[in-house]
């Protein structure tokens, strides 16, 4: 089975929270939605809980797929789901990035995101235009 990275597309007021990374130093300053690794023996859910808990101190429900499965290098797979804060009072904090920011659907293009992340773009606006209906 190829190694599965999940990733939260977590929406709130109608902006998606990204993320910039710190590293690898090829990757420093780009974008990217938070998530990781599905360790052996978890389901793709809760290791997003998981990786949303180490990387912004905060507990999500994980919700339905967005977008396509998108392949990484190495034979891994990139799967996204929709997230939403447990608490819509928490904020979430960036623990292991450089930055957090909350970018609304005009934002999202404008942003220099990781490239698998890039190619969820289209998903990514639909979701965020449904939830500032």
């Amino acid at each position: 089975m190829d190694a599965v990275i999940v990733g939260a597309a977590l929406v709130r007021d109608g902006k998606l929270l990204a993320q910039q990374r710190a590293w690898p130093p090829h990757h420093a300053g780009q974008w990217e939605l938070p998530g990781g690794r599905v360790e052996e023996g978890e389901t793709e859910a809760f290791a997003l809980a998981r990786e949303c808990h180490e990387e912004l101190d905060v507990v999500v429900t994980v919700g339905d797929r967005v977008g396509p499965e998108i392949p990484l290098p190495g034979g891994k797979v990139l799967r996204v789901y929709s997230a939403a804060l447990l608490s819509p009072g928490d904020e979430p904090r960036a623990v292991e990035h450089t930055a957090l920011r909350w970018v609304g659907e005009d934002e999202l293009d404008d942003l220099d995101w990781l490239p698998a992340d890039r190619d969820l773009l289209p998903a990514l606006h639909a979701l965020v235009s449904a939830d500032s209906q």
